[in-house]
């Protein structure tokens, strides 16, 4: 298989959030044409506005391109935009590759696959691990599965949006490193918590046990540049408190059918929904703050931040 570079093929891109907006302009500023589309019209005039081309639906982008990614948010949206007679894989030509980019449950990636080889479309999923900085660096990290040949025709792609990309074996093994990657993203951040809210309660400085806690090698680079805004309260939303709950609900489904128990990730989890039920447009760090208001920490802070 030939290598898939700007000047040999034509990109379709689905999806066009906080990543997939990100990832495109990456893939537009190495010389990709791009072919756009989001239920949000707005979001795709954002990114067709840099040399891309909007189309109405998923038909016209499907028999228009050659290679088609998508960053869409949960399994239905991927099942939505790709299978029945209203998909993708009604109307792209055999031979036609997807590289589809959600973090979905291994059973929906696997699924694709099946329903792409029907057609004579080759799918590989390439799960993303970094956050929108990285994305706009182009410095993340892409979990694949599929087929080694399609993989290697696909490094300049990865090239352009990524620092280092990985085939972890076949069709739903990138999701599934997906699922096992962010089971520490997610469990780290409610363990740091725990332990920020112990150094506050026997009397540590909240902004030094944050700045040193940072340096220390027990903290994740992941986590690293949490703690700087959580030292001053800045829980925007890098990576949202619903797309953690969303993949937790992910991880424990699979351990579930796996039979493998995960306590540490279900107490996470109890405490990320507890968040979000109160506060659902804010960065998954604001476990943090969840715990300090338990510990009857938050509403001192807060006074002494205001004053």
């Amino acid at each position: 298989m030939k290598p898939l570079t700007a000047d040999k093929v034509t990109l379709g891109f689905i999806g066009l959030g906080n990543m997939g907006s990100r990832i495109a302009r990456r893939l537009l500023d190495h010389g990709y044409h791009i072919v756009a589309h989001d239920r949000e019209s707005a979001k795709v005039q954002a990114v067709v506005a840099e040399r891309g081309f909007a189309v109405k639906n998923v038909h016209e982008l499907a028999r228009t391109c050659d290679v088609i990614l998508s960053c869409l948010t949960n399994d239905e949206a991927v099942q939505s935009v790709y299978a029945g007679p209203a998909g993708v894989f009604a109307e792209a030509r055999p031979g036609t590759i997807v590289l589809e980019m959600s973090t979905i449950s291994p059973e929906t990636s696997r699924e694709l696959h099946r329903l792409g080889a029907k057609s004579g479309i080759e799918v590989l999923d390439v799960a993303i691990s970094g956050s929108t900085p990285a994305a706009e660096q182009g410095t993340l990290t892409l979990l694949a599965g599929g087929n080694q040949d399609l993989f290697d025709a696909a490094q300049p792609i990865f090239q352009a949006i990524a620092k280092q990309y990985f085939l972890l074996g076949g069709p739903g093994s990138g999701t599934a490193m997906k699922l096992v990657v962010n089971t520490l993203l997610g469990v780290g951040m409610q363990a740091i918590a725990e332990a920020v809210v112990l150094g506050e309660a026997v009397g540590l400085n909240r902004e030094r046990l944050l700045e040193v806690l940072s340096k220390t090698a027990v903290i994740a680079p992941a986590h690293v540049g949490k703690l700087a805004r959580v030292a001053i309260n800045d829980y925007t939303p890098q990576f949202p408190l619903r797309l953690m709950n969303k993949d937790f609900q992910l991880i424990l489904k699979a351990a579930a059918e796996a039979h493998t128990p995960m306590p540490a990730t279900e107490a996470a989890f109890r405490v990320n929904s507890e968040e979000l039920a109160r506060r659902d447009e804010e960065d998954f760090s604001a476990v943090l703050r969840r715990m300090e208001e338990i510990a009857g920490i938050g509403d001192i802070h807060s006074a002494s931040i205001a004053g």
